[in-house]
């Protein structure tokens, strides 16, 4: 056994993270006494001989030029205070999983190293007089107790992961013959995320039909399938009854709703949320309208079809695009959640064969500026969330080499029932490479990827509960711990046609484990758990069949077929067994050291339970103003211009952006910032098609909207502008309107059988629906996420606004794409004005045209830049714009330039353009003018600047061309910016 030490030399760029974490203990934590912090990595290491040891020293536990190595212990003041930090036993390490399998691969072994185990710890080493509360605060901070543990310094004789042998998975002894009331105590004794009604069912289907008690693999994987997570309970609950209460919108909520019944025509079909998110895209296909839509058996991500020009010559293209959350895993365990999140988006379009080559986060969060004091009991700090959230997302997505092509976290005080976090993400594939066929009997599943462990046993399930002060206690196996690494090696593998072709059918291994993604294939499904390669010993057949840990495909090929497509796996360096085979009989059937823990008929799964009614009621919101403030006076026109940068939903997170790679696999088109000084945000991602090698015309552009103020106000206008907002994004970077194709993401608070929170939920998708149909632009994706309610420890309850996000997606030349920052002196700046009619929504006539104008102006150059006007109005589009390039502008305008007016756009002009309303030019000055009132680029700067960034600062000399209100620091104030100099 042997330890050693590794910490980064000064000036290497450790010393960032270091000041970062001493600001959280000094500012955050009201430790003033601390000063100084060091971070280590300790590794225990066994099974190297000494040779062995020496060389891995210098090539797998450091790298000499920025790392100081220590052997057995480190150099430190007897009055440090000394904190060493590991993850839980189970729990997966991926620095000594990667470790170990670097050493293996030193020394060549040919058995994989399986003697070489490694743990791995972070040691910090705080200096300052600290007082043993002091001590104990600091633990709490950096201690996460869902899945860390403080460490020993004691070096262990041995390092084994391997747990006793398990005992035979127990039978449910009496479940078919017990009450309703005995029932009642096994469905709280077992913390089930199926209903009570739903275990009804399932012992009348044990008593009935197979005459048996059932076995805890068989109950646990049932209340896996029938969790909300899975099966949408919420979405697909029977609406027998819409109510519109009174009020000023009353009548334009009952017109959607009439819509909606007059396309669905006399369909029997019950009424459910579920119906209403689709029945938009069913309505324009009905059109005509959608005839790119791919579709398939396979249900993995949203996708349609483009011509490409691919080296000179034409291609059809498959691109598809998926969002995911991991709220409840983010909220409990922000590093492992947010990683993991990214990683289940990637594996969605993954798994339908198409490369990944671009990804989107879009988070919301409490004020991540409150103090300590204000955390909920029993809950982890808002800012320690957002950051270690940050952290993970980009971790994963630079290790498995993702451009992350925009980030953007919006706030409300909601957010901290549970915090949201989506990844969004694009893949393409050549039309020829992938082949989507049924399973046939005796085809074969191949299980490929990452080994099996504790971590995820549970997610689906908790997911989809309730949560109170104790989650973060003990939901910590609930969450699953990404290896990006062999993510990586699954995206080769599925981009080598020769791989993609031998595929007929595929499902990612996301929420329930085996039991979901392997049952999912077929019918008829036998599936032999032993075969399942496992991260340690001592699982039981139960945690094999539902454990979610990440990184595994389920793959159906032809029995022929199989051996090659495991033999370019192990091209690949991933492990690939053959786990179960595909039968006539509609059962699906699991079986654990020579036994059968699972027999369940197909049909009974596919019931989904118990069958559930509710009534919805749909208030009517108060009246909506949109004019936030009237700026066509001169009185305040400057202070209100400031404030309004300084919201916290309009201010600067370049801080947060600088956090992510957006530029790795040389496909992007759009910078996140824009501009000399890389200050003008972009509103849409774009990167090109990922062709292997040569060139390729089209990119994809992505935005999203969502704006929770509003939506808290009325979910139906709110979704509306959300549509709105994500597609004049796209059309702002050069999309066209027919061309787009949204996906949606809703969250909300556990509804349960509340007609009026139902109602919530049917407003906000009624309002979708309206925007869908208003533009003949349709959501062929989406995601549901119902359990945004947090009830705390005194019985309050707490639920996230009303959450529907739209991702907006098109496919155009890269040729077509312009950027938001002003480009020169002198142009134009016209306005292209939507407003809002009686009933509160945009005026869609008038966007319909302000698209048709600003896509004729973009195609004929005319339009050089375009802001697609949201929070923060016009003003703060001109603002933004202004300061990528230092431009400076000169406004004469008689209209309120802060409304949100969803659909709008500013423009910046090269030549005239027929239809937009010229309200001023650019200048080479150092300010804006407004009305004739003098606004200075370095206090618009500051104010937009100042608020985020004590929490997403900008590490000093990582851009010597930004401001110093952007830079690190400790202080509560902000700097003043360097001074704008013009060239």
């Amino acid at each position: 056994m042997r330890r050693l030490y590794t910490e980064k030399r000064a000036g290497s760029g450790g010393q960032a993270m270091q000041g970062s974490l001493l600001s959280d203990i000094t500012d955050f934590l009201g430790i003033r006494t601390a000063s100084g912090i060091r971070e280590l990595i300790r590794y225990d290491v066994q099974g190297l001989t000494d040779q062995e040891f020496l060389a891995c020293k210098a090539m797998v536990f450091s790298e000499p030029p920025v790392d100081v190595v220590y052997e057995d212990d480190f150099p430190r003041d007897s009055s440090d205070f000394v904190l060493a930090v590991k993850y839980l036993p189970g729990q997966y390490d991926q620095r000594a999983d990667s470790a170990a399998f670097c050493a293996a691969v030193l020394r060549g072994a040919s058995d994989g190293g399986e003697d070489i185990l490694v743990e791995s710890a972070r040691v910090y080493v705080i200096s300052g007089e600290l007082s043993e509360e002091d001590k104990a605060s600091i633990k709490r901070h950096l201690i996460n107790p869902v899945d860390e543990e403080e460490a020993s310094f004691d070096l262990p004789q041995r390092l084994s992961l391997n747990l006793p042998e398990p005992p035979p998975v127990r039978i449910i002894g009496g479940f078919i013959h017990a009450s309703d009331s005995d029932l009642r105590s096994i469905y709280q004794e077992k913390g089930l995320a199926m209903s009570f009604d739903d275990l009804l069912v399932l012992r009348d289907y044990f008593r009935d039909e197979e005459h048996r008690d059932p076995t805890e693999t068989e109950l646990r994987a049932v209340d896996t399938y029938w969790s909300d997570h899975c099966r949408h309970t919420t979405f697909l609950t029977h609406i027998t009854d819409v109510q519109f209460t009174d009020g000023p919108y009353k009548a334009v909520m009952e017109r959607a709703y009439s819509l909606y019944l007059e396309e669905r025509g006399d369909s029997a079909k019950p009424i459910t949320l579920m119906d209403l998110a689709l029945a938009g895209m069913k309505a324009i296909k009905k059109r005509g309208l959608l005839t790119d839509l791919e579709e398939s058996e396979e249900i993995n991500a949203a996708g349609f079809s483009v011509n490409a020009i691919e080296n000179g010559e034409e291609a059809e293209w498959l691109v598809m695009f998926k969002n995911e959350t991991h709220n409840h895993p983010t909220e409990i365990e922000p590093f492992g959640g947010a990683a993991t999140c990214l990683g289940g988006a990637i594996r969605d379009p993954l798994s339908g064969r198409s490369y990944v080559y671009q990804a989107m986060r879009v988070t919301g969060s409490a004020d991540p500026r409150a103090p300590l004091s204000a955390t909920l009991p029993g809950r982890l700090p808002q800012r320690r969330i957002t950051l270690k959230a940050a952290e993970g997302f980009s971790s994963y997505g630079n290790q498995i080499g993702l451009a992350t092509g925009l980030v953007a976290e919006v706030y409300h005080p909601g957010y901290a029932a549970k915090r949201m976090e989506i990844g969004a993400v694009i893949g393409a594939a050549r039309r020829s490479h992938v082949i989507r066929n049924s399973p046939d009997p005796g085809d074969l599943v191949i299980l490929v990827g990452g080994r099996t462990g504790r971590d995820g046993i549970g997610g689906a399930t908790g997911s989809s509960k309730e949560h109170t002060g104790q989650s973060t206690l003990i939901c910590g196996a609930e969450v699953q711990k990404g290896n990006a690494p062999t993510e990586r090696k699954l995206q080769r593998l599925f981009r080598n046609p020769e791989a993609s072709r031998l595929i007929k059918k595929c499902n990612d291994f996301g929420a329930g484990g085996v039991a979901v993604a392997v049952g999912e294939l077929a019918d008829g499904i036998d599936i032999d758990l032993d075969k399942v390669i496992k991260k340690y010993e001592g699982l039981d057949g139960t945690e094999l069949a539902i454990s979610e840990s990440q990184e595994r495909m389920a793959v159906v090929t032809a029995k022929e077929d199989a051996p090659a497509f495991i033999k370019l796996a192990q091209e690949e360096n991933l492990e690939a067994v053959v786990l179960a085979r595909v039968t006539d009989d509609a059962r699906l059937v699991m079986r654990w050291r020579g036994e059968r823990i699972l027999d369940i008929a197909r049909s009974f799964l596919d019931k989904n339970g118990a069958a559930r009614s509710v009534g919805a009621v749909v208030r009517s919101p108060e009246p909506l103003n949109n004019e936030r403030t009237d700026s066509s006076g001169k009185s305040d026109i400057k202070d209100r211009w400031l404030n309004n940068l300084s919201r916290l939903n309009v201010c600067c997170q370049k801080g947060l952006t600088e956090r992510f790679d957006s530029v790795v696999g040389a496909g992007t088109v759009l910078m996140p910032h824009g501009g000399r000084r890389q200050l003008t945000p972009v509103q849409a991602m774009a990167a090109k098609l990922p062709a292997m090698g040569g060139d390729i015309d089209i990119c994809t552009l992505m935005a999203y909207g969502f704006n929770p103020e509003l939506s808290a106000r009325s979910p139906f206008h709110g979704a509306v502008a959300a549509v709105v907002e994500s597609v004049a994004k796209v059309l702002a970077a050069g999309g066209r309107l027919e061309r787009i194709r949204l996906s949606f993401q809703e969250y909300f608070g556990k509804p349960g059988e509340d007609p009026e929170r139902f109602g919530t939920v049917f407003s906000a998708l009624l309002g979708a629906f309206q925007a869908q149909m208003s533009l003949n632009t349709p959501s062929i994706g989406g995601k549901d996420s119902m359990s945004g309610t947090f009830t705390a420890p005194d019985g309050r309850q707490m639920d996230v606004p009303p959450t529907l996000v739209s991702f907006a997606v098109a496919a155009e030349p890269h040729k077509n794409v312009i950027s938001p920052e002003f480009k020169g002196t002198g142009n134009p700046i016209a306005l292209l004005r939507c407003g809002v009619d009686a009933d509160g929504l945009p005026d869609f006539a008038k966007f319909k045209r302000n698209s048709a104008i600003l896509r004729h102006g973009i195609e004929n150059g005319a339009v050089i830049s375009a802001w697609a006007i949201g929070p923060g109005g016009a003003a703060a589009g001109i603002e933004k714009m202004s300061l990528g390039n230092e431009f400076g502008a000169d406004i004469n305008v008689g209209m309120d330039l802060l409304a949100e007016d969803y659909g709008g756009f500013v423009l910046e002009l090269a030549s005239e353009l027929e239809g937009a309303d010229i309200i001023g030019h650019t200048t080479s000055n150092d300010y804006i003018s407004v009305n004739g009132v003098s606004i200075s680029l370095n206090e618009a700067l500051e104010s937009w600047a100042a608020p985020l960034s004590l929490v997403f600062p900008i590490p000093k000399g990582q851009n010597e061309d930004v401001p110093a209100v952007m830079y690190n620091k400790r202080k509560h104030t902000p700097c003043s910016p360097f001074a704008i100099k013009k060239p």
